[in-house]
């Protein structure tokens, strides 16, 4: 939309339409009739609860379409009583009244939202929608860690100059270094994976106090396990306040941000071998990379990548620092702040779709990375070196160092060097045919290793 004050729902809508479906006013309050309906439809199923009877089929059926039938529109019918309530969480339920009015369900309206707080609703409203953005995330994450794995594989053998700090180093391959981003995302897509999102539906300030003074014989903490677990598929936290404390989201959050720190490293290092020219760009028909340059195949997508991960990191952090934080029993500090949930997903999404977009764009420059492994001789000091210790030669390191550093190192000054040491035959001819192209180590190795 052109008048949209954010990008995520004006320059990049269309990157993260889905999302819609998660997190958006709309997404909250579908999930909020969804617990309210659960709710009602779990103290219908509790023989001691008397005042509730058990649902026909057609009664189960209803409510249960209410919840499998609410649309955007019905939810602006929501916000119409949201007006008048000045309350978000009781419009729903003053909804859902209406909803049963007329009906043989009406004997029910006072058993919605029975004994709950507002934060009931809202705490397992916000999980269902992480779980939902999480599945949207994790097609996009796993393309990434696939398409990577696949070049990995395809370059394991590709040799490649290493730079630390910035120099020359020892060799290793394109496929080796890629693969070990594919492993560092693995890993912390593991950590997103294995947070456990967790719910409460205990009352006011965690005890079920209410519950108990209506029904004493009933079990409210199996009860509200069977919705929590058994409903929604999350897990139930005994040991809250009012509001379930948010440490869960704070690892969830501090989980996907380590993976987009990841992301923002390799962003940046292929945008590094495309400067070096170890990689070219794929050009699009009509795309322009300058206004005034017309040679320009600009890095953009890894650079745009780049900078919507620091956006969604930062969003992720305050998150994360603030929502397990709450005055006493309850404040409403989180309140406004969670619903910018989907902010960091919505960053993160653009941020996934521009690196994908990226990586199909690659062409490897073999040529390139053969030029600049015959142009650093200086990097076969450290096989040399450790051969001359294998032999008991004095102080190895340091006659390399005299004669590389910071010396112009051709292969016919490394292979002098090397005829002049008393070494056996096998270990000379090794280190004479040795070249910085070769000299890889055990990379497609450990390339191979990826599953």
């Amino acid at each position: 939309m052109i008048t949209a004050i954010s990008p995520i729902d004006g320059r990049y809508a269309s990157k993260v339409e889905e999302l819609s479906e998660c997190f958006s006013e709309y997404a909250l309050v579908r999930n909020r009739v969804k617990v309210e309906v659960l709710w009602l439809l779990a103290l219908c199923a509790e023989p001691k609860i008397a005042e509730c009877p058990a649902l026909t089929i057609e009664e189960d059926q209803y409510l249960r379409a209410i919840v499998t039938k609410f649309t955007p529109e019905e939810a602006e019918k929501v916000k119409a009583i949201e007006k008048v309530t000045n309350h978000d969480v009781k419009a729903v339920e003053y909804y859902l009244k209406e909803q049963i009015t007329g009906t043989s369900l009406q004997g029910l309206s006072e058993f919605l939202h029975f004994a709950c707080t507002s934060e009931d609703i809202n705490n397992l409203s916000h999980a269902m929608m992480l779980k939902d953005g999480l599945k949207a995330l994790e097609p996009l994450q796993e393309r990434i860690t696939r398409e990577l794995t696949s070049l990995a594989k395809d370059f394991k053998t590709v040799p490649m100059l290493a730079r630390t700090h910035g120099q020359t180093a020892s060799p290793t391959t394109i496929g080796k270094e890629l693969a070990v981003f594919v492993a560092r995302l693995r890993r912390q897509g593991a950590s997103v994976a294995n947070v456990e999102i967790l719910g409460k539906l205990n009352g006011a300030v965690g005890n079920f106090n209410a519950h108990l003074s209506a029904y004493p014989q009933v079990n409210w903490i199996s009860l509200s396990k069977k919705v929590i677990e058994g409903d929604l598929g999350l897990t139930q936290n005994l040991f809250t306040t009012q509001i379930e404390p948010h440490d869960y989201m704070a690892e969830l959050f501090d989980a996907l941000s380590r993976w987009n720190t990841i992301l923002v490293d390799l962003n940046r290092d292929l945008w590094t071998y495309i400067s070096m020219a170890y990689f070219g760009q794929k050009t699009i028909a009509g795309e322009v990379g300058s206004s005034t340059m017309p040679h320009k195949v600009n890095p953009i997508d890894f650079e745009n990548s780049e900078g919507n991960c620091g956006l969604a990191n930062a969003i992720f952090g305050h998150l994360s620092a603030k929502l397990p934080i709450s005055r006493l029993q309850r404040d409403l500090t989180d309140s406004t702040v969670i619903r910018n949930m989907g902010v960091g997903f919505g960053y993160s999404m653009i941020a996934y779709h521009s690196t994908i977009k990226g990586l199909s764009k690659l062409k490897l420059n073999e040529q390139n990375l053969a030029s600049d492994l015959d142009n650093a001789w200086e990097v076969m000091a450290e096989p040399i070196q450790t051969v001359m210790r294998k032999a008991g030669i004095e102080k190895p390191y340091e006659k390399l160092k005299e004669l590389t550093r910071g010396q112009k190192i051709t292969a016919e000054t490394i292979h002098a060097f090397i005829e002049g040491l008393e070494l056996a035959y096998d270990d000379k001819q090794r280190l004479l045919e040795m070249t910085p192209g070769s000299y890889v180590g055990m990379a497609p190795e450990i390339v191979d290793l990826l599953n």
